[in-house]
């Protein structure tokens, strides 16, 4: 089977059975959370420090990370955001967002045990200037317990890495590494934007369904084609315990033999005052996005539970909306990440924009599900099935989806439909075929021409005859709190096709099943969760185990569910 009718039959097998497992995330949400300074505009005071991060194994691993020194004031962004915090040690570290054209300065205070010796900050893409610490071999260090500066202007828009410039191959696997956004001086406006009539419509239908708008800009750069309606951010990272495990052993066995130690004071010098960790060969048993193992990565931003890993990775969306993805390769291995449901347009790596001479359009997305997408001129990046994650590397994409060309009709439509006045719905199609004219409908951006198609050979609900699958007897296909219901969007779709409608219905093929999670999702939610995972399969484990590591869910819902990206 070619690879793109693999997807396309991978997706639909998706669409019937992943609402199943809605529940692990029904009341957290993403954005792209981070601090715009600790202290005056620009600057951030930082420190790196030893804890330990929760894994879903019921581990606490030892691990190095960066966070906010204490008794600093971060401010956050986007600031709507609940509960936000900035620990003394996080991983990733703190999210800088920033301004293109700023001038940057962060002091960096080496809190690590004193046997891992120097670290340090590099910033890759920027000019850096160094103030304080001690030479190193890419940049200044800061001594154990002391300080170092850098300073650099944002020269340019985009998503970028920071991470440990010493002793690479243990600090960085320790957890020394984060994120930098750089948002564009001048973002397009709305008018500007080359789909802007679209984005125009999706506030539009934010406004009218009580949603904020939790963006850090209207553009991810200064072109027009790179305007979006939500935007999420994701570190990936590998960890191999037996590394994090002997660097906690050795660390412990120093300090209790005292060997930093020279009449009672720290010597960092000292001989056996080192770490002698080996960190080959490598073998990783954890796989984390933004810090945190499935399902932990679908728990809220900022969840207590994980005082060190505020970060979550559970993107969500409605269907016509443009979805910035901000990704980058923190660890030491590249993971080839297939995000279900659709390709990613790339727009920029490395903060680069990937530019054609040419002023024709390029899609931004694929017809995987038929949909012919939105374009952007003279945008020239890869439409991707698998994104690739390159250590040390980063990736500005859009993800897009309607649902069109499934060949049913998703939101659970009939000409006759009786007993809900949504089951009939009107699907007016705009010259691409989808139903843009009313954005506070709830089938905003249907295509049409899938409109009232059935997705049962045999009836569901009040939905006729004819369709391209074959559901399972409900009884085989039930299992508690798991099962997904009705494969529609929007809680009136569900109830079509539940036992309400059945009671009343003269369809005499009506198939009774309940509504969707109604034990564990919110009342309204009625959407499809779409697996985004690495393609590596060892990678979606955790400690070998299965389900885990670097896997999350893309939930779509329909316009009436309100995605709240404030927890």
């Amino acid at each position: 089977m070619r690879m793109k009718n693999m997807k396309k039959a991978i997706s639909m097998t998706r669409l019937l059975l992943v609402p199943m497992v809605v529940l692990f995330a029904a009341t957290a949400f993403a954005a792209a959370p981070g601090i715009t300074s600790t202290g005056t505009a620009n600057t951030f005071n930082l420190t790196a420090q030893p804890a330990n991060l929760n894994q879903p194994d019921g581990s606490a691993v030892y691990s190095w990370g960066y966070g906010c020194v204490a008794g600093t004031t971060p401010t956050f962004a986007p600031a709507a955001i609940a509960g936000a915090a900035c620990p003394t040690m996080q991983v990733p570290g703190p999210t800088l967002i920033v301004t293109e054209g700023q001038t940057i300065t962060v002091t960096l205070t080496n809190n690590l045990p004193t046997s891992a010796g120097n670290t340090s900050i590099l910033f890759p893409g920027f000019a850096v200037t160094s103030t304080g610490g001690a030479a190193g071999l890419l940049t200044q260090e800061a001594v154990p317990g002391g300080s170092v500066t850098y300073s650099f202007v944002a020269s340019s828009p985009g998503t970028r890495a920071y991470y440990s410039g010493t002793q690479g191959d243990l600090q960085v696997e320790m957890g020394l590494y984060g994120a930098i956004i750089v948002l564009p001086k001048t973002p397009v406006s709305l008018a500007a934007c080359t789909n802007g009539d679209l984005q125009a419509s999706n506030l539009a239908a934010e406004s009218h369904w009580g949603e904020s708008d939790f963006r850090l800009a209207t553009s991810a750069y200064d072109h027009a084609g790179t305007c979006y309606d939500r935007e999420y951010l994701f570190q990936f990272a590998e960890m191999d315990g037996n590394i994090h495990k002997q660097a906690l052993a050795q660390v412990q066995a120093i300090q209790a033999s005292g060997a930093c130690l020279v009449s009672g004071v720290v010597t960092p010098g000292n001989p056996g005052c080192s770490l002698s960790v080996p960190t080959e060969p490598y073998h990783p048993s954890y796989f984390v996005i933004n810090g945190r193992s499935m399902p932990d990565d679908m728990d809220p931003n900022y969840a207590p539970e994980y005082p060190h890993q505020p970060y979550n990775g559970n993107p969500h969306m409605h269907p016509g909306e443009l979805t910035l993805i901000r990704t980058i390769g923190q660890g030491r291995w590249q993971h080839p990440f297939h995000e279900h449901a659709n390709h990613v347009r790339i727009l920029a790596r490395d903060g680069n924009l990937q530019l054609s001479s040419s002023t024709t359009p390029v899609l931004y997305t694929s017809g995987l599900t038929g949909d012919t997408g939105v374009s952007g001129p003279g945008l020239a990046g890869l439409l991707m099935f698998n994104t690739d994650t390159t250590p040390g590397e980063s990736f500005d994409g859009i993800f897009y989806f309607t649902g069109r060309g499934l060949n049913w009709d998703p939101y659970g439509h009939h000409p006759t439909g009786s007993n809900d006045p949504l089951a009939s719905l009107p699907c007016t199609p705009d010259v691409n075929g989808y139903n843009s004219s009313v954005p506070t409908a709830v089938n905003f951006m249907e295509w049409c021409q899938d409109h009232n198609k059935p997705v049962q050979v045999a009836p569901f609900g009040d939905v006729a005859a004819g369709g391209p699958a074959t559901l399972p007897d409900p009884n085989v296909f039930t299992n508690g709190a798991w099962y997904g219901g009705t494969p529609y969007f929007g809680p009136d779709a569900s109830l079509r096709g539940g036992a309400p409608a059945c009671s009343t219905t003269t369809n005499s093929n009506c198939t009774p099943l309940l509504p969707s999670n109604v034990q564990a999702n919110p009342p309204n939610e009625r959407g499809w969760a779409f697996m985004w995972h690495s393609h590596n399969e060892r990678e979606i484990t955790t400690n070998n185990v299965f389900p885990g590591g670097m896997l999350m869910m893309m939930l779509v819902d329909s316009r009436e569910f309100v995605i709240d990206e404030s927890n």
